[in-house]
């Protein structure tokens, strides 16, 4: 069967990933051209543009979705802002947070921008307001008012001796500030649609303004007039200047005069002359590319249109972005392309492809194809389909393989082996409906065959001698009418003699490739409960493998067409199947997102993989059999490398430490060994375990004791961990109650030049107050919410209430604060678990939170701590007389005298108060 010194797979180990690092949003380029910055949600990526490969990534603890971003001209600092009103500098390069302060904006920032000089930031917000900022000092220098709407577009002149901002909003005018004297010296007005880029002359003098009413104009800053206005016939979102010294005339560009590129909603660049507003250069689209999209390049909502585009002076090169959310690097002035994919959608079919499975070709949910070198990521596009790809699959070679597609064709597509260069060499149209499954032929390059929507099988012969100058048109050689329902899975014997089928109607089956071009059926293997996703044939043995949505895979003969095994192990759907080790494993991938590794002789699973968050579509190992790859729903591609047995030992020796650990973190919290317990969190660096301790520790008795003696009895740099630890719970209204607990301990026994000593602790302190701010403000919109609650409680009346109600059910209607008993809360001791008096209501010690309303002078302290003690003791009773419809005596050990009405709190009031989260006063002071 198969040779004895086969070693067997046990485990398999992430190579690389091709992930999504770009969702759309903002999109800047170093200034020494090696990086770019882009946003995907709560994260800025930085992707490194000799490597293709994401190398730093920022994200906001809490994952509040990041607005803009802006990195400095010396590439020194990122800024970012979140919907949350909080910025943040970062030293990209350490993924660290070196400072975070609220914006003054009441809304979310729209746009930023530094100076040349990496001294002053512009922030635009939704408010209609920019603010300028000093990042060395720290500190706002302008708050410019006078723009309507949002003010997307901020830009410094690139001549700082001018200090002026250039800026843009919703009334489509382009504001020119004085930074000299905060004023708005004149508004530049042109365009009748949104501007969205600017570009400067090399002097200073001129600027080219682009706007989505198809216009570019030209400015005379100097005049502050209109020199010229540009028709452009399509919405432009980028426009670049071009330098005077170069040679472009590859581009049009026969003078010394001024020249703009830009791009737009066609998808394609083109050259302009500034003085005679003409057109000297237009970028050819891809014969593919045009009949693809037909008449979509006339459209403003083309979808492969351009979003973005800057100039690279260092390297001579424009960058574009377009709205596929793919960024391309065009070398001038041959437009020679580099491409980074920064968002795939959901992948449906992944194949390894060229020399030593350098390359892998991607079917993603659209009609294009991609093609990634796994070294650099680079990205070919491959435009030819007209609907959705749907399946791939690859000839022996591997420079040679097939597609088909919703549009009912079947193409073949060839890589030179030089160039790494991708084109289609054949199609062919002759199913009705979508075609969904492709195979090719295993000795030689002679044929495919297809399965589809239709119920039909065929089969497609190629020519011996595929050109790239031409396009072969294919027909097939036959068709065979195969199952009752769709054909989801065809393969070819390893002889090409055979051919298998896998349908929807729960049957595989067996057909004969006759030499005469005709098939015929042999046999039909019955046995899966639900539709039959894959079919594969083992390389060495009579033996066909099947997957099905029944969640088995199953082995059948060839010779008797009986079931020799059933693989089960898999959630869900079972999507694909393959052989590996020389046809004694199998890899499975299902529905659940798992790829499991089977062993066929003992029917067991070795290895369950997580590979993928959703559906794993795509799966398919090497040829040398060293690695496999995996593509997913969850628009991850995934390239899994063999691990030997030396690593997997490695890797399981640290699982088992890794478990140890936990088990051991189990045992000193059961045994409450809480010091112990907070020191082997903190040593693992894992704040969400931290935090469990901290959990523990307030969910007993005298748990404000027991937490201050757990703090103070840690070492320093155990400390300086927590107070980190303290900045990412705070994020989080769940877990602000700990992190508030933690401060107050650390802040109430430490002084702050100790404090201050600790590494980052500047920082970790700024970046405490806005979500502590944040906190209160909900805290207290909940108290006036409870307070009016209690108010209309005491002000119902019942009409006709006497004669239908008892004495002892007759409604208390005196007025608040005659007949209720006035409490008074401990500032000191006023901290609580809200989440532990929520579960433990009966507790007495649980009402002495403090009034965060309540603005006493130190002179009255010890009075306020009686009362709060009298509150907790006697709010029981209070609740259960109030219940009983009684009205209230007047306390005798409490005092209106010289209080506050305003302080004054009823029974039903202290009861709310007790089930609030409710912080310290001093918390948010001690903290700014």
């Amino acid at each position: 069967m198969a040779n004895t010194n086969l070693r067997f797979k046990t485990n398999y180990a992430v190579s690389s990933k091709i992930e999504p690092f770009y969702k759309g949003g903002k999109v800047q380029i170093s200034n020494d051209e090696q990086y770019i910055f882009c946003t995907c949600g709560s994260r800025v990526n930085i992707l490194e543009i000799s490597t293709g490969k994401i190398v730093h990534c920022v994200e906001h603890d809490d994952q509040e979705d990041i607005t803009s971003f802006a990195v400095s001209s010396d590439d020194e600092l990122l800024v970012t802002a979140s919907r949350a009103l909080l910025l943040k500098q970062w030293d990209w390069r350490r993924a660290s947070c070196t400072r975070s302060w609220r914006a003054i904006h009441t809304v979310p920032v729209a746009s930023m921008t530094f100076d040349s000089s990496s001294t002053l930031l512009a922030t635009g917000g939704c408010d209609g307001t920019i603010k300028l900022w000093d990042v060395v000092k720290q500190y706002c220098t302008h708050n410019l008012k006078g723009s309507s709407g949002v003010v997307h577009l901020v830009q410094f002149h690139p001549d700082i001796s001018r200090l002026q901002l250039f800026s843009s909003s919703l009334d489509c005018g382009i504001r020119m500030w004085d930074l000299r004297s905060s004023q708005c010296v004149c508004v530049l007005q042109s365009h009748y649609s949104s501007v969205t880029s600017l570009s400067f002359s090399a002097d200073g003098g001129t600027m080219v303004s682009s706007g989505r009413d198809k216009i570019c104009t030209v400015w005379d800053l100097n005049t502050r007039q209109a020199k010229r206005t540009v028709p452009i016939y399509e919405a432009v979102e980028g426009v670049v200047l071009l330098p005077k010294d170069a040679d472009l005339s590859q581009l049009g560009v026969k003078s010394k005069d001024s020249h703009f590129i830009t791009a737009g909603s066609k998808g394609i660049l083109r050259v302009w002359h500034a003085s005679t507003a003409r057109c000297v250069y237009t970028q050819k689209a891809p014969s593919t590319l045009s009949s693809a999209t037909g008449e979509a390049e006339d459209q403003d909502d083309n979808p492969f249109g351009l979003t973005h585009l800057f100039y690279l002076p260092a390297s001579h090169r424009v960058a574009t972005v377009t709205a596929e959310h793919n960024i391309l690097l065009y070398q001038l002035p041959g437009l020679t392309t580099q491409q980074f994919v920064g968002y795939s959608d959901e992948v449906l079919d992944v194949k390894f492809l060229g020399k030593n499975d350098s390359h892998i070709v991607v079917a993603t949910n659209s009609s294009q194809l991609k093609v990634f070198e796994l070294l650099t990521n680079s990205c070919q596009i491959l435009f030819g389909h007209t609907d959705t790809v749907l399946t791939l699959d690859v000839f022996k070679k591997g420079f040679l393989f097939a597609s088909c597609a919703k549009d009912r064709s079947v193409r073949v597509w060839q890589m030179d082996s030089d160039s790494g260069q991708v084109c289609c060499v054949a199609q062919g149209t002759s199913h009705t409906n979508a075609v969904g499954s492709i195979s090719c032929s295993r000795m030689k390059a002679s044929f495919v065959a297809t399965g589809s929507q239709d119920c039909t099988v065929k089969v497609w012969d190629l020519p011996p001698d595929l050109s790239s100058e031409d396009i072969c048109q294919l027909t097939p050689r036959t068709t065979e009418k195969a199952h009752d329902k769709d054909v989801n899975s065809v393969a070819v014997s390893p002889n090409d003699k055979l051919l298998a089928s896998g349908s929807q109607d729960r049957t595989a089956r067996l057909w004969s490739l006759a030499v005469d071009g005709n098939i015929s059926l042999l046999g039909v293997f019955r046995g899966h409960r639900r539709g039959i996703w894959s079919v594969c044939f083992s390389p060495v043995d009579q033996v066909l493998a099947t997957s099905s949505a029944d969640g088995t895979t199953k082995l059948w003969s060839l010779q008797d067409f009986s079931c020799l095994k059933t693989f089960e192990g898999h959630d869900a759907s079972v999507l694909k199947c393959i052989f590996v080790s020389r046809g004694t494993q199998l890899l499975t991938s299902g529905s659940d997102g798992l790829v499991k590794l089977w062993t066929i002789k003992t029917n067991e699973c070795v290895k369950t993989l997580d590979a993928h968050q959703d559906k794993v579509w795509g799966l398919h190992a090497s040829r040398k059999d060293d690695k496999m790859v995996t593509a997913s729903a969850d628009s991850n591609i995934t390239v899994w490398a063999d691990v030997t047995e030396a690593e997997l030992a490695e890797e399981q020796a640290k699982q088992e430490d890794q478990i140890l650990k936990q088990q051991e973190l189990s045992n000193l919290l059961h045994e409450k060994k809480y010091l112990k317990a907070l020191g082997l969190a903190i040593s693992l660096d894992q704040p969400h375990t931290a935090l469990t301790v901290i959990k523990a520790i307030r969910s007993g008795e005298d748990r404000c004791e027991l937490l201050e003696k757990t703090l103070l009895k840690l070492r320093v740099d155990q400390k300086e961990s927590l107070l980190r630890f303290c900045v990412v719970w705070n994020t989080n209204a769940r877990n602000c109650l700990d992190a508030q607990a933690v401060l107050q301990v650390l802040l109430t026994h430490m002084p702050p030049e100790e404090l201050l000593q600790y590494q980052g602790a500047r920082t970790h302190l700024e970046g405490l107050i806005p979500y502590t701010e944040r906190h209160m403000q909900r805290i207290g919109r909940l108290l006036q919410a409870s307070m009016f609650l209690n108010y209309m409680w005491q002000k119902m009346r019942v009409a006709g209430g006497p004669t239908s109600m008892s004495n002892d059910e007759e409604m208390d209607t005196t007025p608040l604060g005659q007949s209720q008993t006035v409490f008074y809360v401990d500032k000191d001791k006023g901290s609580g678990s809200a989440r532990d008096e929520q579960n433990q209501e009966e507790d007495s010690d649980s009402g002495a939170d403090e009034d965060p309303n309540s603005h006493m002078d130190d002179e009255d302290d010890e009075e306020e701590v009686s009362s709060a003690r009298k509150a907790s003791t006697n709010t029981q009773g209070v609740e259960k007389k109030k219940r009983n419809g009684l009205q209230l005596p007047e306390s005798d050990d409490s005092s209106e005298e010289g209080i506050p009405e305003d302080n004054a709190t009823t029974s039903g009031t202290v009861e709310v108060i007790k089930k609030l989260r409710v912080f310290p006063s001093t918390h948010p002071q001690i903290v700014s």
